[in-house]
């Protein structure tokens, strides 16, 4: 089992930025692969951008690319979400998640762990 929970989400303006951080306690963290998604209103859960178990492996989705960084830190048990140049259709419940498994994936069925999630709203 993994605990995963979220924090860093708020109301930002367009065009500023926001950190996200995942916390994971449970098994070892290192053995997964982490993943963060987001949900906006009426809309399907969507892949942001994944980072494999040592950190070398990273894709993100097209829409945020140069926008955001994921990054982990296996000591710490921690991924974040750096997010800058943020959009309005950035708005949405950001969540992070865990796989156990080798590289990254985009399907949100390949997870297997689940944080509530943290809520990114940007005004234009």
């Amino acid at each position: 089992q993994v605990q995963l929970v979220e924090s860093g989400g708020g109301l930002v303006q367009a065009g500023g930025s926001l950190r996200l951080s995942c916390a994971a306690s449970g098994r070892t963290f290192s053995s997964f692969a982490m993943g963060w998604f987001r949900q906006a209103p009426g809309k399907e859960r969507e892949f942001v951008a994944a980072i494999s178990r040592g950190g070398l492996g990273i894709y993100y989705t097209e829409s945020v690319k140069g926008r955001f960084t994921i990054s982990r830190d296996n000591a710490k048990r921690t991924v974040s979400l750096q997010m800058s140049s943020l959009k309005p259709e950035d708005t949405a419940l950001y969540y992070c998640a865990a796989r156990q498994g080798v590289g990254v994936t985009l399907p949100a069925a390949e997870y297997d762990y689940w944080g509530q999630g943290t809520q990114v709203t940007v005004s234009s």
